[in-house]
């Protein structure tokens, strides 16, 4: 299958913008009668703010989210002549309000648009930076000499705060591809920051789980702990100071958040965070001026780009690893005929192929303008052809296995040359989250954003409504010179992020991403295999039971992945540990006629939320 690629090109405008200065359900390649959730093992949605749907299908525009409020938000916008963009900036400010433990302006981000006009993939990269005079010891407890325990100490603390992008990426987006004003996209949800939204157990139980770090933080427990406690269940939560924050950003624009007395609280904050008398938490500062926070700007890489079967897939360009993971466990198993297998050998592929792959993100990813990355060797199916000749189509690879020497010398594929060895923990939150838009005009949103860990760092600037991220975390936290993603000041740490556009035809057709920390890569990547070799339509590419091979010793998978494979993947050699659940991914497939179906979790942390401007069929 031959595809046209679609234009790309670098937004110069933006890059010199310094702000501050198992379900089987029928579709357009399926025949298939549709299953409820429950036939597959899916239950029902914990989350009760309004009636939410998983699976969509209409005309107009669609969006995917985790949360019925923000979703509501963005089609709204389409639905009032907002375009892609400006649905997907809404939809994550809404998202902001209600899963606040997630993501917000605390945090960043990446963004990868299709632009149906032009004809062109772009991209944002909103990630957070570390402040110039980030120490190399940030993570190193003095008193012991050894690194913090991540959770809850490293994590809480000014210490593991970076730059926010999230800010300068919506207003660098709806500059370059909006159709309406940053007010417009933020009004939608600081009224419902104002009005408030449902407490769902979702909600309480995160914040139930972080109840010990968030009472530590004064601020922090003062929105989120009213009277010492969590929210309960059905109970009204509203947050009158983002609004506000949200109105300021509105009026003042980048000025308002990167200048200014909001900068001054945040770096302040950073800086001598508000701790509560008695804590036994070490809530360590962090080293962020406002100059670091006026300096700030959004980056504008090329996407990463590679051919599958035919297909033509778009995603992130590094601090990102998402795109080039993606991308060369995707290569790898292009090397074998994947669609002629049995399941269950398919499955032995994808993770033999998701290890090596994450060798060489290990040995290879971090921010390119601070090393020296093989980005274009990692991305060839050259160097996947002979990554391809580690993988033994009968048994499970000791773990780790070494990454592969990126040469550029392909010339004898099975020689068994290796590169360097990089066994590095990955130490990544789950707490992310992803939204998909495309509109009646054909442009194409996928993207990712997060404050690190479930409640970031656990700090909230004081009277602003915010929790600021945690994403220094990211990077390694024992300093090696010989590591590519070893602190820097100014750097921004490596991602797992991984929002991706696949394109069929030439044409766009599929935009999917999920958090999980660095699960997210094999989430994609897994979601991906299941639609286009396995046979699955699109809501069953999602609901299909997942694991997550990084490169360790134990493959860790979901109860249902065991079930259905677990006796011969172990027979195989691969040792599997029970997770509860791995990715929550929100996914739109652009069908003919301009119709689009949005796919989102029907069961995973309570659900997603799917849904169309006009609805042509009712799931």
């Amino acid at each position: 299958m031959s595809a046209r690629r679609p234009r790309t090109r670098v937004l110069a405008v933006l890059s010199t913008v310094a702000v501050g200065a198992g379900v089987v359900v029928a579709s357009s390649a399926s025949a298939a009668d549709p299953v409820d959730p429950a036939a597959a093992g899916v239950g029902a949605s914990e989350r009760g703010k309004q009636d939410k749907q998983w699976v969509a299908e209409g005309h107009g525009g669609a969006v995917s989210s985790v949360d019925a409020d923000a979703t509501e938000v963005g089609i709204e916008v389409l639905r009032n002549g907002g375009n892609a963009t400006d649905a997907a900036v809404a939809t994550a400010a809404a998202l902001g309000v209600t899963e606040p433990y997630s993501l917000g302006i605390g945090g960043g981000g990446f963004f990868v648009h299709y632009d149906a006009a032009s004809d062109t993939v772009e991209t944002i990269d909103g990630r957070e930076t570390a402040p110039a005079a980030m120490p190399k010891d940030a993570f190193i407890d003095p008193a012991t000499g050894e690194t913090y325990t991540f959770f809850p100490d490293m994590v809480t603390s000014g210490a593991s705060v970076g730059v926010p992008g999230t800010p300068a990426t919506w207003q660098a987006a709806l500059d370059s591809w909006g159709s309406g004003s940053l007010a417009d996209a933020l009004e939608p949800a600081a009224t419902l920051a104002e009005d408030g939204f449902e407490v769902d157990e979702t909600f309480h139980r995160m914040t139930a789980n972080n109840q010990e770090r968030f009472a530590a933080i004064s601020s922090t427990a003062e929105l989120f702990l009213p009277g010492g406690e969590p929210p309960a269940v059905g109970s009204t939560f509203r947050n009158p100071d983002l609004a506000e924050t949200y109105r300021l950003m509105a009026r003042e624009g980048m000025d308002g958040f990167y200048q200014g007395a909001l900068a001054e609280e945040i770096a302040a904050t950073v800086q001598s965070p508000p701790v509560v008398e008695g804590t036994e938490l070490p809530v360590p500062p962090g080293e962020m001026t406002t100059e670091d926070i006026a300096e700030y700007a959004v980056n504008t890489p090329e996407p990463t780009s590679h051919e599958y079967r035919g297909y033509e897939i778009y995603g992130m360009a590094p601090p990102s690893s998402g795109g080039h993971t993606s991308a060369e466990t995707l290569n790898i198993l292009e090397q074998f005929d994947v669609p002629s297998m049995s399941e269950a050998d398919a499955m032995h592929h994808y993770l033999e192929a998701s290890a090596l792959a994450y060798a060489d993100r290990a040995a290879y990813s971090g921010d390119t303008d601070f090393v020296d990355m093989p980005l274009e060797e990692l991305l060839s199916d050259e160097f996947a052809a002979e990554r391809a000749c580690e993988l033994d189509p009968n048994r499970a690879a000791d773990k780790p296995v070494a990454s592969g020497d990126a040469d550029g010398d392909y010339s004898t594929p099975c020689d068994g040359a290796e590169g360097p060895r990089a066994d590095r923990p990955n130490s990544e939150g789950p707490s992310t989250t992803h939204l998909s838009v495309t509109d009646r005009w054909g442009n194409v949103v996928s993207y990712t954003l997060t404050i690190e860990q479930t409640g970031g760092s656990g700090i909230t600037v004081p009277d602003r409504g915010f929790i600021l991220n945690n994403e220094l975390t990211d990077f390694s936290h024992v300093y090696d010179e010989t590591d590519p993603n070893r602190i820097e000041g100014g750097k921004r740490p490596r991602s797992s992020m991984t929002p991706t556009i696949v394109f069929e035809d030439g044409k766009p057709w599929l935009a999917v991403g999920s958090p999980g920390g660095s699960t997210i890569i094999t989430t994609v990547t897994q979601t991906m295999l299941n639609r286009m070799d396995l046979g699955m339509d699109l809501p069953s590419a999602v609901a299909a039971p997942r694991a997550y091979q990084h490169n360790t010793a134990e493959v860790t998978a979901e109860p249902g992945f065991v079930d259905a494979y677990g006796d011969e993947l172990t027979a195989l050699g691969h040792e599997l540990s029970e997770t509860s659940s791995i990715g929550v991914v929100a996914a739109i497939e652009l069908l003919p006629g301009g119709r689009a179906q949005a796919v989102a979790e029907p069961e995973r942390q309570g659900g997603g939320s799917a849904a169309v401007v006009s609805p042509t069929r009712r799931w």
